[in-house]
């Protein structure tokens, strides 16, 4: 098929995202109970020149001037977190309602500029008090979980009505509790991180329900998860198939687990664990019961995925799937991930073959070295030309397959976790002594993009 024939639906949804503790700041202010990433950023050596998200893109004062940087881009949408301890300070019990006033002023102006809110109820802020009490490991924080959503619901339904439960279990269950690398930091046994993972996706089904239960109006849910997409070195039947097979199979290493799609997506649409998951994994799992499953595959309306980069798979002669070598001088990103624009075409299209259900981007980006140049403007042609492959591949995908929504990663330069601050993402350029925003070329590239629906 031609390129110029490919085409996004007349109603596409252009948006872009950010999370609470990236961009808030305020981390102690007006209420707000500690979450794991106050403490971890406290530690020596956790993250990068001892960064810390205490003031970040100080969005809880300045959301307003976000909200009109928004509107100026011409987004259709913004994916937002809610913090669970800024409302929930122990994350359960006591609510706080300075907390809810500053979530309800943000949906009310963004409302106002015609941008459509979609939340994220778990952005990895754990409230620290739930962690003091076992975290993911207390099988009590289904219920405290559950407790929080329907506060969701009944305070913000009535004008949010798209909500995702988790964002990438895979990384706040692997990086957080595997290797360390992220709040809070710790380095669990393997049982734990299945139980932690179980308890997770229960927690997704308990508030799939109270959002049901509690939603003011038809709700639309999913969550959110991530993984490395796979794509086919040429288009021949024998490598599309391995590189299906590649994107649903499961690490053989068990310490590397959690970076895989089936294990955290089969359960909520199939009902089960895949077995191969079963039998590699056996012997780390926790007791897994009919009802478990049947909690955690409450039927959802919307599925997103956080897609960045992919692998490349051909079929090889002994008929199982290959990882093709990148060559030499591979392109990457600044923060070295590779550029691989077909992951937004095959990933997307083979996610939706498999579980036919409605896709949403909900992150996808570049870091990439931003200056301000001599002339004060942010100029960033390896982030319009990363938009340029990506969203012309996604553009491919939404032919087969039914995608709704595209987030880019991210509206602004924010805390990178790890990273802390010297990673860029954004489409606004944040200053971060003096929090003056600047409107990158990306930005005026993607408005121009939004404008024309991807056609020019």
């Amino acid at each position: 098929m031609p390129t110029e024939n490919y085409k996004f639906p007349a109603d596409f949804v252009w948006g872009a995202a950010t999370s609470s503790y990236q961009i808030e700041g305020a981390v102690s202010e007006d209420g707000k109970g500690e979450d794991i990433w106050d403490v971890f950023t406290k530690e020596d050596h956790r993250i990068f020149e001892h960064h810390t998200g205490e003031t970040a893109c100080d969005h809880y004062h300045r959301f307003k001037e976000d909200v009109k940087l928004m509107k100026e881009i011409g987004l259709h949408a913004y994916r937002f977190s809610i913090n669970w301890s800024r409302v929930l300070p122990n994350g359960y019990g006591q609510v706080n309602e300075k907390g809810i006033a500053f979530y309800n002023a943000l949906i009310n102006e963004l409302l106002a500029n015609d941008i459509e809110p979609y939340i994220t109820l778990y952005h990895w802020e754990l409230p620290y008090e739930l962690y003091k009490r076992g975290g993911w490991l207390n099988p009590q924080i289904v219920d405290w979980f559950g407790d929080y959503a329907r506060l969701i619901a009944e305070r913000f339904s009535d004008r949010v009505k798209n909500f995702f439960t988790l964002n990438e279990p895979q990384c706040f269950v692997g990086l957080g509790f595997l290797t360390g690398e992220h709040a809070p930091g710790v380095q669990a046994p393997l049982r734990d991180a299945f139980e932690m993972a179980h308890n997770a996706l229960k927690a997704h089904g308990k508030a799939v329900q109270m959002l049901r239960a509690y939603g003011k109006q038809k709700l639309s849910i999913g969550f959110a998860p991530t993984a490395s997409m796979c794509y086919p070195e040429t288009e021949s039947a024998e490598d599309i198939e391995a590189a299906r097979k590649a994107l649903f199979s499961l690490p053989d290493d068990p310490h590397n687990w959690t970076w895989n799609v089936s294990w955290w997506s089969d359960p909520v649409f199939f009902g089960k664990y895949p077995e191969e998951g079963l039998q590699k994994y056996e012997k780390y799992l926790p007791k897994i019961t009919d009802d478990d499953m049947k909690l955690i595959s409450e039927p959802i309306d919307i599925y997103g995925q956080n897609i960045y980069n992919g692998q490349c798979i051909r079929m090889g002669k002994d008929g199982h799937p290959e990882y093709v070598r990148r060559y030499e001088g591979f392109p990457k990103t600044a923060i070295n991930w590779p550029v691989t624009p077909e992951c937004l075409n095959w990933g997307p299209r083979f996610l939706y073959e498999r579980y036919k259900t409605p896709i949403y981007i909900t992150e996808n980006g570049m870091s990439c070295h931003d200056v301000v140049s001599l002339d004060g403007k942010v100029h960033d042609p390896n982030r319009i030309d990363f938009l340029a492959r990506y969203l012309d591949e996604l553009k491919k995908a939404a032919t087969v397959a039914d995608i709704r929504g595209y987030f880019q990663w991210s509206l602004m330069d924010n805390f990178e976790w790890s990273k802390g601050y010297s990673e860029r993402f954004g489409l606004i350029y944040i200053d971060y002594q003096t929090q003056q925003r600047i409107l990158k070329d990306s930005a005026y590239w993607y408005k121009d993009y939004i404008k024309n629906n991807g056609e020019f």
